[in-house]
């Protein structure tokens, strides 16, 4: 792979998502773990999916589903689907546990060891990264194409989610199932999700979808903030690349999405709609339109709570 030659402008990852449903944060510390690797990554990278016509930049959306993770390339604005693969963790294990056995001792001699031996277990540390890498280039060859350091970083990141990922996944888990749907999946609808993730942890998997494609929204990421919510890790999602077609509940967020979902015909036990407002709508100040995100949010949390609540509880 050394002979590959990369185009500087658009042979690069420009943006990096995790998938909210199966990618946890769990404690601050572990997202802002998560949170430098991404920045380490998007930093200084070479890369490009093998065999598509689309050129980059690129953005890259991660998930976990089952035993594999998912790498799910897409346009960086758009975020119109360009290619996505699966790479099993099995192969991954034993580096993943070394990974962070070396990292312990590196940061234990950091605080007492001498220079010498602090250059040795940081010798252990490259050698250990130079091995992952040369793997999860050599399992993605002909699928995506990268360097040697963007698989190193691409390694630590791969790293920083696994331990912490949830594996319940909508296919196979006995938790039920909630869709939101909004028209893009850019406010309304993940921000449905992100709130009953929020308030019945382990409880029930939720997921959010658009009527058409949407790209994310930076009040959105404000306005959840305040909650401790992250919401860089969303992508808009289309009801065509929904995994899952059967839920306990779908609830339809606007009039759009309420005629998608029929046209759609999902296998729902029971269809809601809830008529909310656009905040995108609204103009003005910052402060009046994230004024208006809030309204979204607080008016969401409380209906979700109210109408979840007894079925939890109960």
């Amino acid at each position: 792979m050394s002979d590959i030659s990369f185009d500087e402008k658009s042979d690069k990852i420009t943006s990096v998502t995790l998938d909210p449903g199966t990618i946890i944060s769990l404690n601050p510390d572990e997202a802002h773990e998560r949170r430098i690797a991404i920045y380490d990554l998007l930093e200084e990278n070479a890369f490009f999916p093998a065999r598509v016509k689309a050129k980059g930049p690129y953005a890259l959306h991660m998930s976990i589903i089952g035993n594999s993770v998912v790498f799910d390339i897409r346009h960086p604005r758009s975020f119109e689907p360009i290619a996505a693969h699966y790479l099993s963790l099995t192969p991954f294990r034993e580096l993943i546990r070394d990974y962070f056995r070396v990292r312990e001792s590196y940061y234990e001699a950091i605080k007492s060891a001498s220079p010498y031996q602090i250059e040795a277990v940081d010798m252990g540390r490259r050698g250990l990264h130079n091995d992952a890498a040369d793997l999860l280039r050599q399992r993605l060859d002909n699928k995506l194409t990268m360097d040697m350091n963007t698989a190193r970083r691409l390694f630590t990141l791969l790293c920083a989610v696994q331990p912490y990922a949830a594996r319940d996944d909508a296919q196979n888990s006995q938790l039920p199932t909630l869709l939101f749907v909004c028209s893009m999946n850019s406010v309304r609808s993940p921000i449905a999700a992100a709130l009953t993730r929020f308030l019945f942890p382990g409880k029930v998997i939720s997921r959010s979808a658009g009527a058409r494609s949407g790209k994310a929204d930076g009040f959105v990421h404000a306005a959840m903030e305040e909650l401790g919510i992250d919401m860089s890790v969303h992508t808009p999602h289309t009801m065509d690349e929904l995994v899952a077609t059967k839920f306990d509940l779908v609830i339809t967020l606007s009039e759009e999405a309420r005629e998608a979902v029929a046209r759609r015909n999902l296998d729902a036990e029971k269809i809601e709609h809830w008529e909310t407002d656009d905040p995108t709508l609204v103009e003005g100040s910052r402060d009046a339109r994230l004024a208006a995100y809030h309204q979204l949010r607080d008016s969401l949390k409380k209906r979700i709570f109210e109408r979840l609540d007894p079925v939890f509880s109960g």
